[in-house]
């Protein structure tokens, strides 16, 4: 059945920008048969031409179009070796700020498409085992308290999932990990504020960055990354001091976002 005898097959979600489209030409270099996932046919037809991969369009907020996109990929390939569960969009503002419409599709597309795109596929994940799964999460999904509350929200229910699913997909030969970048440049997250900021720019992962720490994670079979391994520490300090933790993040967050509106004005 599968058009790629001899190859491994790669699922990438958000495959049209960003990390998605940086992972897939890593995969593609590396000899991966990589299917596609994403919004945007146009987009998706240029990575596509890079890469030797297939496409298919797919909003993964929707859990019937997801179930459908899964079912025409099983009339392709027998079975599927690595997930990357990509696809993602920033919330631009807290709970006060952005319409009610915003947070639910942020949390349709961040957390929900990741759960209904790993559940669809587990079939052909476990044909393939042993299978990798890995989720991209954010640090926000572990230091929580800055003001984009539905994007970090999201991010914690995804990592939440993620952390879930790999003790139930463990029997079934599937891995599952998750990678937390910090402040990344890319389409969708555009780090306009650290522009004059020579320090916090410093910060800034790039695409290839994340792809890369994607591939390492999945070598190295660890469960769960910081990108950069520098947020490690805060993470821990976090678990045992959120409260304080949080209020610190929320004073800092504040501190900065009025400034750069400040220099925006």
């Amino acid at each position: 059945m599968s058009t790629t005898a001899n190859k491994r097959v790669a699922i990438v979600t958000g495959a049209s920008s960003g990390f998605g489209a940086a992972v897939a030409r890593k995969l593609a270099r590396e000899d991966w048969h990589c299917v596609l996932v994403a919004r945007r046919r146009d987009r998706l037809e240029e990575v596509a031409a890079e890469t030797g991969g297939e496409i298919e369009v797919c909003d993964v907020s929707e859990r019937d179009d997801v179930f459908a996109m899964a079912e025409r990929i099983a009339t392709r390939h027998d079975a599927v070796h690595l997930l990357v569960n990509n696809a993602g969009m920033p919330g631009r503002g807290g709970f006060l700020e952005i319409e009610p419409e915003r947070i639910e599709q942020v949390m349709n597309t961040n957390y929900l498409g990741n759960v209904w795109v790993l559940l669809a596929l587990v079939p052909l994940l476990e044909a393939g085992a042993p299978s990798h799964v890995v989720s991209i999460a954010s640090v926000a999904s572990v230091l929580a308290g800055g003001a984009g509350g539905p994007y970090t929200a999201s991010k914690h229910a995804q990592i939440v999932f993620s952390r879930s699913m790999a003790s139930e997909l463990a029997p079934k030969g599937i891995r599952v990990h998750a990678v937390k970048p910090g402040f990344a440049e890319t389409e969708g997250f555009p780090q306009d504020r650290f522009q004059n900021d020579p320090i916090g720019r410093r910060l800034v992962l790039s695409e290839d960055d994340v792809a890369d720490s994607i591939l390492r994670i999945v070598r190295r079979n660890r469960r769960e990354m910081f990108v950069p391994k520098f947020y490690a520490p805060a993470g821990m300090l976090y678990g045992v001091m959120p409260v304080t933790f949080a209020r610190v993040l929320g004073w800092f967050s504040r501190r900065r976002e009025k400034a750069y509106r400040e220099e925006s004005a």
